[in-house]
């Protein structure tokens, strides 16, 4: 793929005729910078994994959003801050989990999870993860910080 600088250099940007003095395009919506604060962590043994995704489809797994984000920190202390980054404005869900014994993923035992998992807006559990509708939250410029407590079963 032709990088956006080398097409310009080329002129294969040169304006359409007519075009001048036409509005220039708008500039790139602001973007939000999303963190998360995990809270409730019962040991500190392993990491604290979290995806963020505007995927309703995607979520809480996130391994269907490619644009998805991904964080990962030591499980340090009982309160720990993981960092997203740069998001473009819209409505986005993050699911968290505890990685205890470090395997890089949410162990279970007969489908009930062995380690701590969270959602954004503590969003509730009942038979299953939450919907995305109730995990979302708006990003819009500007910082955004988002809450959860890790919950574990066992």
């Amino acid at each position: 793929m032709i990088a956006m600088p080398v097409l310009a250099a080329a002129g294969l940007f040169a304006a359409a005729p007519g075009a001048a003095g036409a509005d220039p395009a708008p500039p790139p919506a602001e973007t939000g910078q999303v963190s998360l604060t995990v809270t409730g962590l019962r040991s500190t043994k392993g990491r604290v994994m979290a995806c963020l995704t505007a995927r309703p489809g995607a979520f809480p797994d996130c391994a269907k959003d490619p644009q998805a984000r991904l964080a990962s920190v030591p499980a340090t202390a009982a309160s720990v801050r993981l960092e997203f980054g740069a998001v473009p404005p819209g409505r986005y869900a993050i699911s968290a989990f505890h990685d205890e014994n470090g395997n890089g993923r949410l162990d279970k035992s007969l489908m009930i999870p062995r380690e701590g998992y969270g959602f954004s807006r503590d969003a509730p559990v009942r038979f299953g993860p939450p919907s995305f509708a109730s995990a979302a939250f708006a990003v819009i410029a500007g910082a955004q910080q988002q809450t959860l407590r890790m919950r574990y079963m066992f």
